[in-house]
């Protein structure tokens, strides 16, 4: 026969899932900030090296 009353661990359950929800939104949102800001470095490197190749081909 099942217990009566109260579910024995619903509010740990409750509580551990939405934690871990919170991990993965925060992994999630690192992982993308990380691209982000790899992706601006790159486009910066990459502006810079375009204004380069053209000062040295004006300069010829």
């Amino acid at each position: 026969m099942p217990k009566k009353g109260k579910a024995k661990n619903t509010v740990n359950k409750a509580k551990h899932s939405r934690l871990m929800k919170q991990k993965e939104n925060k992994l999630r949102l690192e992982k993308q900030r990380t691209k982000e800001r790899l992706k601006a470095i790159i486009k910066k490197a990459n502006e810079a090296k375009a204004e380069e190749n053209n000062d040295s081909t004006t300069d010829s």
